[in-house]
């Protein structure tokens, strides 16, 4: 079974991607915000990470770098609705730094799942 770490500040966002997911026959765990999702992964390597990008404490932008310094296959979903710039400037933010695809919220049930199977089947 492949595992998941949803990496969101919002609890909605993570209890949903869980839900659908975990429906799918993946293992979920969360974490909600970079720095405690970064703990989880160096513990427990997941299959694949979707990361917000505007977070409290450390921020899915930085903890993308990090992951992907520290673990180069990592294999990363970003996911963004936006801030103080648009989503689609994070997004592209995000892709040049590693990501492996970009969603914005909110995010459809069938493109999460569509870009989760496409990375890890």
């Amino acid at each position: 079974m492949a595992s998941i770490l949803v990496i969101d500040d919002d609890e909605q966002i993570r209890k949903l991607f869980r839900s659908v997911l975990e429906r799918e026959g993946y293992e979920v765990k969360v974490a909600p915000d970079g720095k405690q999702g970064i703990l989880k992964y160096r513990e427990n390597p997941a299959d694949l990470i979707i990361m917000d990008i505007i977070m409290p404490e450390q921020e899915g932008l930085e903890a993308i770098l990090e992951l992907k310094r520290d673990f180069h296959e990592v294999k990363i979903i970003a996911i963004s609705g936006g801030g103080q710039i648009l989503a689609e400037n994070y997004l592209i933010i995000a892709k040049n730094m590693g990501a492996m695809r970009t969603l914005s919220k909110p995010v459809q049930k069938s493109e999460l799942l569509k870009t989760v199977n496409e990375l890890i089947g």
